[in-house]
């Protein structure tokens, strides 16, 4: 099964989409991936990476690094696409892609993203997706970041439509969409 979590930053997304991924690993006997998407820029980012990596601590998660071309992880001999999969997060993946080292704009990465991500659920069909609520203030942004909030508007609804399960995680609580 194909799951969407969708919630406010650091609400427990992460750790209740470890518990959901890890079950459906257990219930089939597939392997358990964990496809860690953030490419660290600071050590804030580097804190929350070793957090989530205590938290998977034991749990039977190989972790898979990528930060970009996700549709590449299925192309790894050491990868099993029938395995079940936790990708941690969409957010960070539209990111990296519409968003260059340099700090250069790719207005073309939120269809690819998009498009990657659903044939990844396809392809996979046991994958549990990971995304940041991003939409509830009033702010005025710049147009690249209005394009990025877009594109990852579109990437939430394309999976949200793609998925068997959408979950969204509010304070730890969960409530079921799908």
């Amino acid at each position: 099964m194909n799951v969407f979590i969708s919630g406010g930053c650091k609400n427990g997304k992460s750790f209740y989409a470890q518990r959901l991924a890890r079950k459906q690993a257990d219930e089939s006997g597939r392997p358990l991936y964990y496809i860690a998407t953030m490419i660290p820029h600071d050590s804030e980012d580097r804190a929350r990476i070793r957090r989530h990596l205590a938290e998977r601590d034991g749990w039977g998660f190989t972790t898979l690094e990528c930060g970009k071309n996700l549709l590449s992880l299925l192309d790894d001999p050491q990868v099993d696409p029938s395995g079940a999969f936790l990708l941690d997060s969409v957010t960070a993946l539209l990111s990296n892609e519409m968003f260059d080292e340099r700090g250069d704009f790719d207005p073309d990465a939120a269809k690819r993203v998009r498009e990657d991500l659903t044939e990844f659920a396809a392809k996979t069909g046991s994958t549990v997706f990971v995304s940041d609520y991003i939409y509830s203030d009033a702010c005025a942004y710049s147009e690249t970041v209005e394009a990025y909030r877009r594109g990852l508007a579109a990437a939430d609804r394309a999976l949200a439509a793609a998925c068997d399960r959408v979950i969204e995680i509010n304070g730890g609580m969960e409530e079921i969409w799908k």
